[in-house]
């Protein structure tokens, strides 16, 4: 049901996602509700609404996922609307079509426009039928993978392998040669399996060095279509999005009036109502049909931010039946906008996904930040790994990329690995700078890309340290109570982090470390953040000062630095170099070996799964599996033993 008037909203998603719509909803004068798992019971979302109910336990199937339980939850509150956000249901042709049956709007396009675009070979003939330019492809719709000769006649090598009925990244391969087809194919069908339920492949021509550009359309059910121009995606590691920006500042005119006016045509030639992303690659001149999304994506906010417009606002104007309140030569592109993607993610060890407890969270106050993460709160791998977005506005893309540096520099985020440090690394690159970059360059040079400790965490962390020590021992130096002094007698504090002796000198504001000197000020210092002077430049930092270790949140990576054991010498626990175990909480997808298998180095000894992703386990040298320690199936611990194998002497 579309074009009545509603007056209370239920947003069918959790976390910035959910926040982000419930805030537009109260800003347009409705009544709100959140609906929340057993998880997520003292979520920032679940608090953000007027009203909350649970749905379920924490495992997705059984409450974001279920469409008995959130209509459920309408039912009980009196929503006369629902709003998917953007994940989850939001593009679930079976959901929007239930919410319509129970008699509510629902907040996006028509059952039947999702279930069409949803699938890439269907979209893909829409594209061809509105004189969108596309790819060239062959459809496996058949099951058949005995497409040899069709692929080297019609398509060509490098192929890329995807699902036809879903996006994300999710059952996407990059196949060079055909003898790496038969195992391409096979693994992006299990992806796609488990992730959209549908094993469904399409393989099209891999374009090298693209650029992913996507257009942001806005269309009402009066037929007026406008598009509100366009992304550059192209920051992209294993086909998921990292950085995005507005407007793309390297294509040229010609092929910028190539996306936004074939963006256009599609939405008409299907019948689109309400918000939507059309997505294309570009190669010079050369413009192709990727995909579009029925939804609002997590990048719309460089579009808000350039345009001034409110997407989420304007979504609900459209599902009441209104028009839009403006045509296309009424919107306007003012500025640069770059987004950065923050998630729980480990990018020095594979971007491994991470789970913990979030010590202390601070976001910075000079950029809009999309998240609802908070210090004290636990992460877990029950869902999407992304905590938040970091969007940031200027007059010129340099000014832009500047202003994220900065942003990125006052973000911090301790007791859980994040990607926050490698944003910054990445933003702070030439090839980003320069915006020499493609849809495979991140791929290509993520090895450039290397945990690196500046020498002045050091610094902060021994003074931290000095200082911590000093607010509880009152015959400490720094527990003087006439004040810092920046000259005079004072002892030096010896203070020993990482196995090494660091010497801090309150009175002379000094603080060395084997053959480097720092001259230190304090400029300010509050709860958990630090403002140092080092060698006359202000530095500043959210620390954490523990019994093993001080913690320092600097340009946006925690600095972990060890400290003695106050209750006795510290001990090692480190497993045998043939131990093979969980790299992250998961399921055992298969076990390929047994006891008294032969292996070699490299050989897959199993694969696991955890959010969606598969993770081969390997054997680490040449030898005969001793232990196997998990089945096919079963539930394992983050560091759980999986595999033994006793190296050939």
């Amino acid at each position: 049901m579309t074009g009545q008037t509603f007056g209370t909203v239920l947003v069918a998603n959790r976390g910035e996602i959910a926040i982000r719509v419930l805030r537009a909803a109260r800003a347009a004068g409705l009544r709100t509700v959140a609906v929340y798992s057993d998880a997520d019971r003292e979520a920032p979302h679940v608090r953000e609404a007027d009203t909350a109910v649970r749905l379920g336990p924490a495992a997705a199937g059984e409450s974001y996922l279920s469409i008995p339980a959130i209509l459920a939850a309408a039912r009980r509150t009196g929503a006369d609307a629902i709003h998917p956000g953007y994940g989850f249901l939001s593009e679930r042709a079976a959901f929007a079509r239930a919410v319509v049956d129970a008699g509510l709007t629902f907040i996006g396009p028509s059952a039947d426009v999702i279930e069409l675009m949803g699938r890439k070979d269907a979209a893909r003939e829409v594209a061809v039928k509105a004189g969108v330019p596309v790819v060239p492809a062959a459809n496996l719709s058949d099951g058949s993978d005995s497409i040899q000769s069709e692929l080297s006649d019609n398509v060509g090598f490098p192929l890329l392998i995807k699902a036809a009925a879903g996006g994300g990244g999710k059952g996407m391969r990059i196949v060079r040669t055909p003898e790496e087809l038969t195992e391409g194919l096979a693994s992006a069908r299990r992806e796609a399996q488990s992730a959209f339920g549908d094993d469904t492949i399409l393989v099209e021509r891999y374009v090298e060095s693209g650029r992913h550009i996507e257009v942001q359309v806005l269309a009402d059910a009066h037929g007026n279509v406008v598009h509100l121009f366009e992304r550059d995606c192209s920051v992209q590691r294993r086909h998921q999005k990292v950085l995005e920006e507005a407007p793309a500042t390297a294509i040229s005119e010609a092929a910028r009036e190539t996306v936004l006016s074939s963006a256009v045509r599609l939405t008409r030639e299907v019948g689109y109502v309400n918000a939507g992303t059309v997505e294309f690659l570009v190669a010079g001149e050369d413009v192709f049909f990727l995909e579009m999304n029925t939804r609002l994506q997590v990048e719309h906010p460089v579009t808000e931010a350039v345009t001034g417009l409110d997407l989420v606002q304007l979504q609900l104007l459209v599902a009441q039946g209104k028009p839009l309140p403006f045509t296309q030569p009424d919107v306007t592109v003012t500025g640069y906008a770059i987004e950065a993607r923050i998630y729980a993610e480990d990018p020095y060890s594979g971007f491994l996904p991470q789970a913990g407890v979030a010590t202390t969270v601070a976001w910075p106050e000079r950029a809009r930040v999309d998240a609802a993460l908070e210090s004290g709160q636990a992460v877990s791998t029950s869902y999407d790994p992304m905590l938040g977005k970091v969007i940031v506005h200027g007059a010129t893309r340099e000014a832009a990329r500047q202003a994220l540096l900065q942003a990125l520099d006052d973000t911090a985020v301790l007791g859980l690995t994040t990607n926050v440090g490698f944003l910054r690394q990445l933003a702070a690159s030439d090839s980003y700078r320069d915006s020499a970059i493609h849809t495979g360059w991140l791929d290509e040079h993520l090895g450039e890309f290397t945990r690196e400790r500046p020498a002045e965490a050091l610094c902060i962390a021994a003074w931290a340290l000095a200082t911590a020590s000093a607010s509880t021992d009152p015959t400490h130096p720094f527990g003087l109570a006439d004040g810092w002094r920046s000259a005079g007698p004072a002892a030096d504090v010896p203070v020993e982090l990482d196995d090494a002796v660091v010497r801090v000198s309150p009175g002379e504001g000094r603080v060395t470390a084997a053959d480097t000197t720092w001259q230190v000020r304090p400029v300010a210092a509050s709860a958990g953040m630090v403002r140092l002077e080092i060698d006359g430049v202000i530095h500043e930092a959210h620390v954490e000062v523990g019994a093993h270790e001080v913690v320092v949140g600097y340009r946006g990576q925690p600095e972990v630095f060890t400290r003695p054991d106050a209750f006795g010498p510290a001990g090692s626990a480190a497993s045998s170099d043939g131990s093979v175990t969980a790299p992250m909480p998961g399921t055992v997808l298969s076990v390929g070996v047994e006891v008294g298998s032969r292996v070699a180095a490299g050989d897959t000894l199993g694969v696991m799964e955890a959010m969606k992703m598969e993770l081969a386990l390997k054997a680490p040298y040449d030898g005969v599996v001793s232990q196997v320690g998990a089945a096919a199936g079963e539930q394992v611990p983050l560091g759980h033993p999986l595999f033994v194998v006793e190296g050939d002497d």
